[in-house]
C-alpha cells in the first residue's frame, strides 16, 4: 500500500551515496532540464522531515541490473510526453535546478515506515531542498519489477503534486476504492498510475476523482505540466496532410515517434507507383509480449490522396497495437497516428512512444476480373485470374445492396464458373474473394445482374454430379438420399444458400434426393457419374 504526506515542512538531504554494485546509466531525455533521479544504489538521507529527523542509511534496492532497467522504462515511459529527464545518473540529478528535481530513493530499508509500499510529499518536487521520496523494494512483492515501477510512477507522481485517484459508487463522500484498481484484464486492462496500477497492463495518467469526493477531480496532465516548471515535450510530427508530410520512402520502412498530448496526431505519407500488397505494423513501447509496460493504445486512420479521403480506421478493442495488412492500388497515401481509448478508459492518458514498419510487396495476384449474364433465370458467373502464384481458393459473394457481401459457396482455384439461381427479384451484386497458396487475397470486381423470375421452387440442384450434389436453397431445408432400390443412404440438414451433398463414396447410377422444409417438398433425379 502507498501512502501519502501533504505536509509542507522542507528537509535538507545530503547526497552522499553507498554504491555497492552497478547500476546501469541510463537517461530517458537528457536534454530536459528537468530531472528525475531513480536511486537504486543506497543513500544515506538527513533530514528534518524524515525519520524524526535522524539520519536514514538506505540499503540499495537489491534488484538486478536486468531489474533496474527494465524498472526504468517503465517509469521512462510514463513520463515520455513531459519535457522531463528520469535518469539513473546522479551527475545529471545534481546538475539540474534544485527546484525542478527529485531524488526517488529505491530501496530495501523499510523497516522504518511499516505497511506502506511507497512514501512522498505532495509537491516536493519544487521546493527545492532535495527532500527524497522513498520506494520500498522488500515490500513490493518484494522484488517484483512491475511493482516496483508502478510504485516509484506513483510516488513521483505525488512529487509533483498529484492525489491519490479514487472510485466511488452511488455514495458520493465515500470512495468505494480508495485507490482506483482499474477495470478489464489482459492487454488493455487499465488502471490509473495514482490509483492501485500493480495488478493492470495499460497504467496511466488520469482525470478522475481523489479521496476528497466523486467531484473533487484532478486532471493528472494538467496539474504535471503547469506546477513543476516543465511542460510537454516538442511535437515530433505534424497532424498536416501535404506535400511537408514527413514521407516514408522505400519498400520497409521503419519510424518512431511520440504521441505527447491527447490531441496530439502525428502524420506520415507513402507512395506507390504500382498496385503492391502493403502491410504495416504499428506499436507502443513496451518491454515485453503484450505490450507489457505500454501506455499508448495506438490507432491509426488511412488516407488516400487527390481528393484526400478517409479509407479506414485501425483501432482494435483488444490490442494496443495495429495491424494492416492489405492492397493499395497506385498512388500517395497518409497514415495519421494518435492515441486511442478502450471499452476500459478513455483516451485522456492514451499517450507515449511508438514505432510504425511497413513493408510493401508485388502482388503475386495481378488481376481479378469477373463477368456474369442472366441465361434461363439464372446468373451465370465466369471470371479470369492473372497470378504469379497458384490459386488456393476462389469464394463467390453476394449482396443484395451492393456493399455488404457475404459467401455464396467457394470454389477450387481452378474453377473458373458458377451458376447460380437467385431465388428473389432483386438486382443481385456479385464479386469474388480469391486466396492464393501464398494467402494473399484479392477481391475482383463487383458486378449486378438483375433478377429474374422464379420457378416458384424452394431448391436448386445440379443433377449430373461427379463427387457432390450442389443444392442452393431459399430457406433451411432437411434432405434424403435414396438409391434405386429405395434405400436411404443419407440424410441431413440444409442451411439457407449453398449447400453440399458429398456422394464421393457412391457408385455410379441414379439417385433419389428429396428435400423438404415447412413449405414445399421437393424431388430431384440425380446422375452420379
Amino acid at each position: 500500500m502507498k501512502k501519502l504526506f501533504t505536509s509542507l515542512i522542507f528537509s535538507v538531504s545530503l547526497l552522499i551515496s553507498g554504491n555497492v554494485f552497478s547500476v546501469p546509466i541510463l537517461n530517458s531525455f537528457p536534454s530536459a532540464t528537468a530531472t528525475i533521479f531513480l536511486d537504486f544504489d543506497g543513500h544515506l538521507v538527513q533530514s528534518a522531515v524524515w525519520n524524526g529527523g535522524n539520519p536514514l542509511n538506505c540499503a540499495p534496492s537489491g534488484l538486478t541490473e536486468q531489474q533496474i532497467t527494465d524498472a526504468f522504462y517503465r517509469v521512462a515511459e510514463d513520463f515520455r510526453p513531459f519535457n522531463v529527464n528520469i535518469t539513473t545518473d546522479s551527475t545529471k540529478f545534481l546538475a539540474a535546478p534544485l527546484n525542478r528535481r527529485v531524488r526517488i530513493i529505491v530501496t530495501s530499508t523499510s523497516a522504518w515506515m511499516p505497511g506502506v509500499g511507497g512514501i512522498a510529499y505532495m509537491g516536493s518536487f519544487t521546493w527545492g531542498d532535495d527532500t527524497p521520496a522513498f520506494v520500498f523494494s522488500d515490500k513490493l512483492g518484494p522484488y517484483n519489477t512491475k511493482m516496483v515501477a508502478e510504485c516509484i510512477s506513483h510516488e513521483t507522481g505525488h512529487t509533483v503534486g498529484l492525489a491519490h485517484q479514487s472510485k466511488y459508487g452511488n455514495d458520493c463522500n465515500t470512495p468505494t476504492e480508495p485507490y482506483n484498481l482499474g477495470y478489464g484484464t489482459g492487454e488493455t486492462g487499465w488502471s490509473p498510475i495514482m490509483g492501485n496500477s500493480y495488478y493492470r497492463n495499460m497504467t496511466n495518467w488520469n482525470n478522475g476523482p481523489t479521496p476528497y469526493g466523486c467531484t473533487e477531480l484532478e486532471n493528472n496532465l494538467t496539474t504535471i505540466t503547469t506546477q513543476n516548471g516543465f511542460g510537454y515535450r516538442a511535437d515530433d510530427f505534424s497532424e498536416t496532410l501535404n506535400s511537408g508530410t514527413y514521407a516514408l520512402t522505400g519498400n520497409n520502412f521503419s519510424v518512431n515517434g511520440i504521441i505527447t498530448t491527447n490531441t496530439d496526431k502525428d502524420a506520415f505519407k507513402f507512395t506507390l507507383a504500382q498496385n503492391l500488397n502493403f502491410h504495416l505494423t504499428a506499436s507502443p513501447y513496451s518491454i515485453g509480449a503484450n505490450s507489457a509496460g505500454a501506455n499508448l493504445d495506438v490507432k491509426i486512420e488511412l488516407y488516400k490522396s487527390s481528393p484526400t479521403t478517409l479509407i479506414a480506421t485501425y483501432d482494435p478493442l483488444t490490442t494496443m497495437s495495429v495491424t494492416i495488412d492489405t492492397i493499395l492500388n497506385a498512388g500517395t497515401y497518409y497514415i495519421k497516428v494518435s492515441g486511442a481509448g478502450n471499452s476500459n478508459v478513455s483516451a485522456y492518458g492514451s499517450l507515449g512512444s511508438y514505432t510504425i514498419s511497413g513493408t510493401t510487396s508485388i502482388l503475386p495476384i495481378r488481376n481479378v476480373s469477373l463477368n456474369g449474364k442472366v441465361d434461363n433465370n439464372k446468373h451465370n458467373l465466369s471470371w479470369k485470374i492473372i497470378a504469379d502464384e497458384p490459386i488456393r481458393s476462389v469464394e463467390v459473394q453476394s449482396s443484395l445492396s451492393g456493399s455488404n457481401f457475404s459467401a455464396l459457396t467457394s470454389l477450387a482455384g481452378s474453377v473458373t464458373n458458377f451458376t447460380y439461381q437467385p431465388f428473389k427479384n432483386n438486382t443481385v451484386y456479385y464479386r469474388l474473394k480469391v486466396t492464393s497458396v501464398v494467402d494473399q487475397v484479392v477481391y475482383s470486381n463487383v458486378i449486378a445482374l438483375k433478377g429474374t423470375e422464379t420457378s416458384g421452387k424452394q431448391f436448386s440442384v445440379s443433377t449430373l454430379v461427379q463427387s457432390e450434389i450442389v443444392v442452393n436453397a431459399a430457406e433451411n431445408y432437411k434432405y434424403q438420399l435414396i438409391d434405386l432400390n429405395g434405400r436411404m443412404i443419407n440424410n441431413g440438414a440444409g442451411l439457407k444458400g449453398i449447400n453440399r451433398i458429398n456422394v464421393s463414396n457412391q457408385s455410379a447410377g441414379m439417385y433419389i434426393l428429396k428435400l423438404f422444409n415447412n413449405e414445399q417438398q421437393q424431388t430431384e433425379r440425380i446422375l452420379k457419374q
